[in-house]
C-alpha cells in the first residue's frame, strides 16, 4: 500500500509589516533592493547597543484603531495590520465566511516587552496601583490570536507557537497540519514580535548576540559576511491565508504558491548555540522535503534563516551544503530587515512565496566578502531573476528548535 499524498495547501493572502515599509509590495521592494532598513533609534541611546529595524510610520491608530491602540502591545497591533491585509489579499470575507472552519496560528516569541518594562517601570516610581489593570492581556502572547480571532471572526482552533525564532514557521507548520487533518477550512497562520526594547536589546548584546557595527548601522547585518559579527535586532510581522488547493481553485482565488511540507526537529545540543555540524537542521530539511515529496537536487532557492552570527550561519551553511550540495540560490533577507525573533520565520516563509511567484530571488544586503566556509551559492548585489519552482524557508531558535519549510510554484 502506498502512502496517499496530502491535498495540497495554497497561499492565497499575504500581510507584511516591516522595517522595509508597511504591507506586501513594500517589503518585496525594499528586500529586492538590497536596502538595510537599521539606524540608530533614540529609544536604545546610552546602550552598548543602539541600533534596530524598526517599521517606519506604523500609526497604531491608522491600522487597528482608537480602542485598539490604547488596549493592545505593539506586537499585536503589527500582526492585526498584516493579518488584515492578508485576508483582503485573498478575496475572502470574514463578514461572510464560516467562523468555526477558520483558524488563527500565531508564532511569538517574547510578547508585550514593551508593556511589560513600562508597567515594571510605573510600579516602581509610582507603586503598585498604578499599574494598569491591561497588563496581562497586553503583555501574554496568546493574545495575539485571541485579537486576531476576534478581528477576523474566527472561531476555529486558535493556537500560539513560541519556539524563539522559529515561531512563526512552526506557526505556519501547525497551520499546515490543521488543513490537512480537516480541522480547518482556512488558517490565517504567521507571527509578530515587536522586541525593540531597552531590556531585550540589552539581554541580547549581554549575550554577544548583537552586532557591534554601530558607527554604520546599515552595514551592521551581513549574513555569510566573513566579517558578520551579529544581528540587528527587528520588529515586524508576516500573515499568510492557507486554503486547501481545491477550495481555491473552486472559487476562483489567485493561488500564489503552494505549501508542500514542513519539518521540524530539535538540536538537543545547547542553550543558545546551533549544533556546529547542523544536525537538526539537516533533519528537519530532509523532513520536509520528505514531506513535501521532493528531492534535495529539485530545490531550487532556500530563504536561510542567516542571522549574521558566526556560528548561526556557518551550522546552516554546513547543514545545506550536506543536503543540497551548491545548486539552490541561497538568500537572507536579515540584512535588510534585521532579525524579528519569533516574527522571523513567518516573514521570510511570505518573502519565500514571493519569490516563487515572481521568479526573483533578492539579494543578501551587506555581503561584500563571502566566508570562505560558506561553500554555497549566495546571491548577493542585485536581484537574481531565475526559475523557481521548489524553495525552502528555513528558521531556527535558540534552544535549537529548529523549522523547514517547502513551498512549491502554483
Amino acid at each position: 500500500m502506498t502512502a496517499r499524498t496530502p491535498p495540497a495547501t495554497a497561499v492565497t493572502g499575504i500581510g507584511l509589516v516591516t522595517a522595509a515599509g508597511i504591507g506586501t509590495d513594500a517589503t518585496w521592494q525594499g528586500v529586492c533592493a538590497g536596502r538595510s532598513a537599521a539606524a540608530r533609534n533614540p529609544l536604545l541611546a546610552g546602550l552598548s547597543v543602539d541600533i534596530s529595524c524598526t517599521v517606519p510610520g506604523f500609526s497604531p491608530r491608522e491600522h487597528v484603531g482608537r480602542r485598539s491602540s490604547l488596549t493592545q502591545d505593539r506586537f499585536i497591533q503589527l500582526s492585526i495590520a498584516a493579518a488584515r491585509e492578508a485576508v483582503a489579499d485573498s478575496g475572502l470575507d470574514p463578514t461572510t465566511w464560516d467562523g468555526a472552519r477558520v483558524g488563527v496560528v500565531v508564532g511569538c516569541g517574547l510578547g508585550g516587552v514593551a508593556t511589560w518594562e513600562t508597567q515594571h517601570r510605573r510600579m516602581l516610581e509610582q507603586g503598585p496601583q498604578a499599574v494598569s489593570a491591561l497588563l496581562i492581556p497586553m503583555l501574554v502572547p496568546n493574545m495575539v490570536a485571541g485579537h486576531l480571532a476576534m478581528d477576523l471572526r474566527a472561531t476555529g482552533p486558535n493556537l500560539v507557537t513560541a519556539t524563539a525564532c522559529a515561531s512563526g514557521a512552526t506557526a505556519i507548520g501547525a497551520a499546515l497540519q490543521l488543513l490537512r487533518d480537516g480541522s480547518c477550512d482556512i488558517v490565517i497562520a504567521g507571527g509578530g514580535e515587536a522586541g525593540v526594547s531597552p531590556l531585550m536589546v540589552t539581554g541580547f548584546a549581554q549575550m554577544g548576540a548583537l552586532s557591534r557595527r554601530l558607527d554604520e548601522p546599515s552595514a551592521a547585518s551581513r549574513p555569510f559576511d566573513a566579517d558578520r559579527d551579529g544581528f540587528v535586532i527587528g520588529e515586524g510581522s508576516g500573515m499568510l491565508v492557507l486554503e486547501r488547493e481545491a477550495d481555491a481553485r473552486a472559487r476562483g482565488a489567485h493561488v500564489r504558491a503552494k505549501l508542500a511540507g514542513y519539518g521540524a526537529s530539535a538540536d538537543a545540543h545547547h542553550m543558545t548555540a546551533p549544533d556546529p555540524e547542523g544536525a537538526g537542521v539537516i533533519q528537519a530539511l530532509r523532513t520536509a522535503l520528505a514531506a513535501a515529496d521532493v528531492m534535495p537536487d529539485e530545490v531550487d532557492h532556500v530563504n536561510a534563516h542567516g542571522t549574521s552570527t558566526p556560528l548561526n550561519d556557518a551550522a546552516e551553511a554546513r547543514a545545506l551544503r550536506k543536503v543540497l550540495g551548491e545548486g539552490a540560490a541561497v538568500t537572507s533577507t536579515k540584512g535588510v530587515l534585521g532579525h524579528t525573533l519569533g516574527a522571523a520565520g513567518a516573514i521570510e516563509a511570505a518573502l519565500t512565496v514571493l519569490t516563487v511567484e515572481h521568479g526573483t530571488v533578492p539579494p543578501t544586503a551587506n555581503l561584500q566578502r563571502l566566508d570562505p566556509g560558506v561553500e554555497l551559492d549566495v546571491v548577493a548585489g542585485s536581484v537574481r531573476r531565475r526559475g523557481v519552482e521548489v524553495a525552502v524557508s528555513n528558521s531556527f531558535g535558540f534552544g535549537g528548535q529548529n523549522a523547514v519549510l517547502v513551498v512549491t510554484a502554483a
